[in-house]
Order: C-alpha cells, then sequence, then structure tokens
C-alpha cells in the first residue's frame, strides 16, 4: 500500500499527526503538568499538614527528578520491546496510581517513595511521546507540533492553580489529599485514551511524516561525519538543557511558597498567579517551536535563556510585587520553550529512528539538573531564610546557558 501524506480523518484531510500530538498534548497534561507541576500548588498545604520544612519540601521534588532519571535511563529500551504505545499507557497508570496512593500519606518518607515513582511513570510517558513527534513530522513541522504537545502542561498548571484552592477552601487543612486524589483519576483516564489514539509509526495508518526535510541531500561521506559529530552534538545539546532542569524546577517548584511565605500573598491569589503562568505556558511551546523552525534551534535556544535569566532577575531582586508579575508573566510564556526546542533538535539532527535513545540521553543532563535545583534551592532557603539566593543562582545558570547554546553547531542538511 502506498503511504499517503494526508489522512481522512472523519472526511477531513486532517493528518493522523496531529492526532498524535493532540493525544500528547494530554499525555504531558498528565505525566508532566499533573504528575510534576501540580506539587507547587499542594506544598504549601501539604507542608503544614504534615509539618515539612524547606529542605524536606525540596527534596520530595527531587525525589521526583530521581525517579525520572531512573525512567529515563530504561524508557527507551522499553520502548523498543513493546513500542511506545504501550509505555506512555503504562507510564501514565504508573503515574495515576501513585498520586492517588499520596492522597492517603502520614509523613515526609511515604510522600517521598510514592512522588519517587509519580517521576518514573512520567519519564516512561514523556520520553517515548517526545520521541514519536520524530516519527509522525519532519523537519518543518517537527518544532510546531512538539509545542502543541508541551502546551498540555500549562493546561494542568491552570487546572491546578484554580482547583488545588478552592479543594482547600472547601475542606480544609485536608483538602490536599482530594487533591492529589483527583488528579491521579484523572492521568488514569487519560491512560486510556492515549492506549486508545496513540500509533507507534505513520505506516500503522498507511500515511508518511507529515511536513518536508529542507535542504539538499548529503553525500555518504557527509553521512559518516554527521553521525559521528552528533555523538558530541548530543552532549553540547545536554549541557544546554542542565540549566533548564536546575533553573525551572527551582521556580516551578517554590514560587507559590515564596510568594506566600515572603510577600504574604493568600493562597488562593498565589494560586491564580499560577494560574496566569499555566495559561500564558499554552503558548510558548507552539511560538517558541514555531520560532526555531524559522530562526533556528541555536537562536530560539538563546532567546528563551536570556527571558528565563529575566524572569529569575525580577523575582530574586528586593523589587515592588508589579516587577514580581512581570517575572510571573514572562515564566509563564517561556517555560516549554527549551523541551520543544530540545525535542525538535534531537530529530534534526539523529533522525526518528534514533530519537527516543537521544532524547533519553539528553534527558539524563536535564534530570541532573533538576535533581540537584530544588534539593539546594530548599537548603539555600533554610540556611538564609529566602528565596532570594537561590533565584539569584538560577539567573546565572541561564545566563550560562546562553554562552553555551551560542556554539551550537548547525544540523547537516538532509
Amino acid at each position: 500500500m502506498a503511504l499517503k501524506p494526508d489522512s481522512s480523518i472523519g472526511g477531513s484531510n486532517i493528518h493522523y499527526g496531529w492526532i498524535i500530538a493532540l493525544t500528547g498534548m494530554l499525555v504531558l497534561f498528565s505525566c508532566l503538568g499533573l504528575g510534576r507541576f501540580s506539587l507547587g500548588m499542594l506544598l504549601p498545604s501539604m507542608g503544614a499538614s504534615l509539618d515539612l520544612n524547606y529542605s524536606q519540601m525540596g527534596l520530595i521534588g527531587t525525589g521526583n527528578f530521581v525517579g525520572y532519571m531512573i525512567s529515563v535511563i530504561i524508557a527507551g529500551i522499553v520502548a523498543k520491546r513493546i513500542g511506545p504505545r504501550w509505555t506512555i499507557t503504562l507510564g501514565l497508570i504508573l503515574v495515576g496510581s501513585s498520586m492517588m496512593f499520596i492522597s492517603r500519606v502520614t509523613g515526609f518518607l511515604e510522600v517521598m517513595i510514592l512522588y519517587m515513582a509519580t517521576g518514573i511513570g512520567s519519564g516512561f510517558a514523556n520520553i517515548p511521546m517526545m520521541g514519536l513527534v520524530s516519527h509522525w513530522f519532519l523537519k518543518t513541522n517537527r518544532g510546531r507540533a512538539a509545542g502543541a504537545m508541551i502546551s498540555g502542561n500549562g493546561l494542568a498548571i491552570v487546572l491546578t492553580g484554580m482547583f488545588i484552592p478552592w479543594i482547600n477552601s472547601s475542606l480544609g487543612a485536608e483538602g490536599w489529599r482530594t487533591g492529589w486524589l483527583v488528579i491521579g483519576i484523572i492521568s488514569v483516564f487519560i491512560a486510556g485514551v492515549a492506549a486508545l489514539l496513540l500509533r507507534n509509526d505513520p505506516k500503522e495508518k498507511g500515511l508518511s511524516p507529515l511536513g518536508s526535510n529542507d535542504g539538499a541531500p548529503i553525500s555518504r561521506n557527509q553521512a559518516a561525519d554527521a553521525k559521528e559529530n552528533s555523538k558530541w552534538i548530543m552532549v553540547h545539546l545536554g549541557s544546554i538543557y542542565i540549566f533548564f532542569g536546575a533553573t525551572y524546577a527551582v521556580y516551578a517548584t517554590f514560587i507559590v511558597t515564596a510568594m506566600i511565605n515572603e510577600r504574604g500573598f493568600g493562597e488562593g491569589t498565589a494560586g491564580q498567579f499560577w494560574a496566569v503562568v499555566g495559561a500564558l505556558s499554552v503558548f510558548s511551546g507552539p511560538l517558541f517551536g514555531w520560532i526555531s523552525d524559522k530562526l533556528g534551534r541555536k537562536t530560539g535556544m538563546m532567546i528563551v535563556y536570556g527571558l528565563f535569566t529575566i524572569s529569575y532577575v525580577l523575582v530574586a531582586a528586593d523589587l515592588p510585587n508589579s516587577f514580581l508579575y512581570a517575572s510571573i508573566g514572562i515564566f509563564g510564556i517561556s517555560v516549554w520553550s527549551i523541551p520543544t526546542i530540545m525535542s525538535a533538535a534531537v530529530g534534526d539532527y539523529v533522525g526518528p529512528e534514533k530519537a527516543v535513545k537521544a532524547i533519553g540521553f539528553i534527558t539524563l543532563f536535564f534530570g541532573a539538573g533538576q535533581i540537584a535545583g530544588p534539593a539546594v534551592a530548599g537548603f539555600l532557603a533554610d540556611t538564609t531564610g529566602s528565596f532570594s539566593i537561590a533565584f539569584w543562582l538560577c539567573a546565572l545558570l541561564t545566563v550560562i546557558a546562553i554562552i553555551a547554546a551560542y556554539f551550537l553547531r548547525p544540523p547537516a542538511k538532509s
């Protein structure tokens, strides 16, 4: 059967790749949006209920990232054996069930272990899902498709920013337990949707990938050189990615806690601002995916890290609250851009067949940053009584990331 560039879905000319992307949006809504970024809203009330200090709060986030790192190492192997579709489904089931169990915990250690399991499930769902972008979309559409998927994170932040304060105000000090239970049930439901709609390859639908690879064909020798260089390029990408992992994790984990404990905001008000982050972030992936498609991955990364630097400086400095609002807005419009660009860049450099493995490799760097970031920030906050030093450190790291991105070599044309 000849492969077609487009598919007729319900009599339309919509390529099934966009169904994959929209399903991916739900997958990331669950595995990262709910599985990771709900923590920032749940921490203040959960910390008060379980008598957690800042260091323990940071270690809970770190435990999630350790679990994510474990899954990064093995997700590619599992996906190769049972396929991305079922790896993603099983990952989401683990995310949902572990969060449901967190609703019943009585102490720090239980939260730590269960949230580590959530991290493992998140990696099993996220990494194969991002790898599917390179199978279903060619270079000219890859950034936009990855961006559309990653916008699911922002939708989840909007939900938790509005839902968690409402639950807590309705149910009191133990409302956070219902919050964990509800988002766990949602994740299990999305696992069923993923199992129903995802496909591992366009060939399963009689299709070819959507888009085109711009540029002239390269010679065999050029291809061999590109293959060798790609190994070092992945290390370079990873070294850039680590700074995103370290800095965004600090902001996402502690910005609400800092607003409540240091700036005097009420939980409901802080939740509304967190929801604004989520609403803006819905556009960050598609916007910067499109920018990187047009201007190149290197330029896109440098722009984004510049915006992050401004955001971290504005929240770190002792400035009026209007600057805090600007920080939140800049962070929201930028937050999912680096994962979007990285996913597209990996496909540009190594192609679809090696994309899952390569994404797993650079995610090791990303995960290392995530593990270190919240733990260090929590320690600094306990030591100094403020998150200011932690946010200044984040600004310094993103400046280093701009320099590292500047030296990134372009991919070979294919």
